[in-house]
């Protein structure tokens, strides 16, 4: 059997809280500014939690055609904006290729909330000639963000969406590694997206006593690990990775990022919405990632966590990596940059490579803000970057992502 492909990482794009592309996300989040405000999009009084982590000064009329924007959903919007990005951070020339060579593997966790409530609500309010809009189910569906995609560079090679709630991107990213590996493509564009700050799909969670419910401080509301969290605080936005075959990237002379060494996913089988509470599941698909990128737990320098700053997922995913690294890892670092951006929920794992690419590039940790008193239930070894950046060389970063179903998706980067 032949050896696999290497698959490297050459293109970035995003478009976050923090951050309408990849320099003022990254800026933002190494200076610890928090995203979460107030919601705009709607009024949120009649529920428990009345802020969100939303996109700042975004205008898509600046960035797509109107007839794109009238016939897709918000979170096809931001797929197309952040892979925009991507793709002129790449320098690659799809022209130049074999379309058949190139493909998109993206993922999102609610897909075309926005339109699905914006139908079935006109659909109610008019008594006179109900009717949907034609296009209510292509804006809706999930794959149509990677087939707008496909369309916009004439990709034709592999092409889906994943689904695996807030593990989505980390689902999206491994795939594409894989299919790249197999030889099966020369170029995959994978990433996630997430519209879902809308009064049907925030009120769910809101139901669920999901959320935070600080209302008087949004800006500290988000607070991983700390005895006092209270639940997420719901963000939207699209991170975009181009990955590319190595031999590919070299010879046409890319700019290099990292390299994608592993990836693996396990599920808890346990509860629809929590997470195990020992983190087994999660425990085994990082020692998997591990094992697929032929590194040992002690070659991990920096974990960005999934770290939600719920009560029972915190506690659970530091059990899990205390499992993996032990009580007392003095190499490792971890930090959880939800505290800034909010849970992008499907576009999560996504934006947090982008994270973990860029602390292992330029040797800085993002912090975690607003965390005051470690919780006695997390293991009191672990080395948690509070408060201000950490300078630190970062030859191997992991990311976790956990998702409602019990779904556990896990990628590990290195340098090249």
């Amino acid at each position: 059997m032949s050896k696999p492909n290497r698959v490297v990482i050459t293109g970035l794009g995003a478009l976050s809280p923090l951050g309408n592309n990849v320099d003022d996300f990254w800026d933002n989040l190494k200076n610890g500014v928090s995203g979460a405000d107030y919601i705009t999009h709607f009024d949120p009084s009649e529920f428990r939690t009345h802020f969100a982590c939303e996109l700042k000064d975004f205008d898509v009329t600046e960035h797509l055609e109107h007839n794109t924007i009238r016939r897709s959903d918000p979170y096809s919007h931001y797929a197309l904006v952040a892979t925009q990005q991507a793709v002129e951070d790449s320098g690659l020339d799809f022209d130049e290729m074999d379309p058949f060579d190139s493909g998109v593997i993206w993922g999102s966790g609610q897909g075309g909330m926005f339109t699905f409530e914006e139908e079935v609500r006109n659909y109610a309010d008019n008594d006179y000639s109900p009717r949907f809009n034609p296009f209510f189910v292509p804006k809706l569906i999930i794959n149509m963000a990677p087939g707008l995609i496909s369309m916009e560079y004439g990709l034709m090679g592999i092409n889906y969406a994943t689904v695996s709630a807030c593990a989505t991107s980390n689902t999206a990213i491994m795939d594409a590694l894989n299919y790249i590996r197999w030889g099966k493509a020369k170029v995959i564009i994978t990433g996630g997206s997430e519209a879902g700050i809308t009064e049907a799909s925030f009120g769910g969670f809101s139901a669920m006593r999901a959320m935070s419910q600080r209302n008087d401080d949004p800006k500290h509301a988000s607070r991983p690990f700390d005895k006092d969290r209270d639940g997420f605080v719901m963000g939207e936005g699209a991170a975009t990775l181009i990955l590319e075959d190595y031999e590919h990237a070299k010879a046409r002379g890319a700019h290099i990022y990292g390299e994608v060494t592993g990836a693996a996913m396990t599920a808890d089988a346990y509860h629809m919405t929590a997470t195990h509470p020992e983190g087994k599941g999660a425990s085994v698909a990082m020692k998997q990632a591990l094992d697929d990128s032929n590194l040992n737990p002690e070659d991990v320098d920096y974990l960005n966590t999934h770290a939600t700053s719920t009560p029972m997922g915190d506690a659970s995913e530091t059990k899990a990596i205390a499992r993996v690294f032990g009580d007392q890892p003095d190499h490792l670092s971890i930090s959880a940059t939800k505290s800034m951006t909010g849970h992008l929920l499907g576009a999560a794992g996504a934006i947090e490579a982008i994270a973990s690419i860029k602390a292992m590039n330029e040797g800085v940790i993002p912090p975690t803000i607003n965390t005051e008193t470690i919780d006695e239930e997390i293991p009191s070894g672990l080395d948690i970057v509070l408060g201000d950046t950490l300078e630190k060389e970062v030859n191997v970063a992991m990311s976790d992502t956990f998702g409602f179903g019990g779904h556990n998706g896990i990628v590990v980067f290195k340098k090249v």
